[in-house]
């Protein structure tokens, strides 16, 4: 992600014309799967979107620099009523229980959601989140397209990043900070070959946070996200919601919307 960041600002990809993906888990396909997510007194309104949906979001404004202005959110709830454990079970447990453990419960949050987005500057995206895709148990994935070149990437194949071409051959850079851009190997650790993957992420995230403390403040485009990029993320969020809602276009506050 780092590396297809460096390629955006380098201009490798030409204008920006599409960012589109999917974040997809299988975790709550069941209507015997549960957790305090799923209850809007204690995970809020929005569910698979303020889960899940909120890292896609928030990781593609900071791989492509840009941030939605508008957007049009399809929600669903594929399963309106479900059964509640009538003991705690643990996140990601996928425990079958008997039949007289449950107590059935009406769902208000959404499975699944459609959203499509437009940038300030033209460019369009869609992504698509799900908590009840079979297979899938935590999938995010995104493709970046420009007039110049494209960048494709999945975190269930972290290590690989897909590069298209239109007049040469397409390729598949595999992580090694030999080939990677100086910025994108300050995030790896590990040299190629030797598998790095999603705790590694957060090792680099305080590295790069208490580089900033010993220096004495936050760098002038910090690489780690601010309390700006939460503010931002709820912001986007509650456009998304409102969208669901009134079923149309809602602006997004902060970014040149007037919600």
């Amino acid at each position: 992600c780092q590396q297809a960041r460096a390629m955006v600002r380098a201009g490798q990809l030409g204008r920006l014309y599409q960012i589109h993906g999917s974040y997809l888990q299988d975790w709550l396909l069941k209507e015997t799967d549960w957790n305090w997510r799923l209850e809007p007194e204690l995970g809020g309104e929005m569910r698979a979107v303020a889960d899940i949906g909120s890292h896609w979001l928030d990781l593609l404004g900071f791989v492509s620099g840009l941030q939605p202005v508008r957007v049009l959110a399809d929600f669903a709830t594929f399963l309106p009523v479900r059964k509640k454990p009538t003991r705690p079970v643990e996140t990601f447990s996928g425990k079958e229980r008997r039949s007289d453990e449950y107590v059935a419960l009406p769902i208000r949050t959404e499975d699944y959601a459609t959203i499509l987005l437009r940038f300030g500057d033209g460019a369009r995206g869609v992504v698509t989140v799900s908590q009840v895709s079979a297979g899938r148990k935590n999938r995010l994935a995104f493709e970046i397209d420009g007039a110049d070149a494209a960048v494709a990437w999945e975190s269930e194949r972290p290590e690989e990043l897909w590069i298209g071409r239109r007049d040469r051959p397409s390729e598949v850079l595999l992580r090694d900070p030999a080939l990677l851009a100086p910025e994108a190997r300050l995030a790896t650790a590990y040299p190629g070959g030797h598998a790095e993957g999603f705790p590694d992420t957060f090792k680099a995230l305080y590295q790069r946070v208490y580089a900033a403390i010993a220096a004495g403040g936050p760098p002038a485009e910090p690489d780690y996200p601010t309390f700006a990029d939460g503010l931002r993320a709820l912001r986007l969020g509650h456009a998304i919601g409102e969208s669901a809602r009134q079923g149309g276009w809602v602006d997004v506050l902060g970014e040149g919307g007037t919600t």
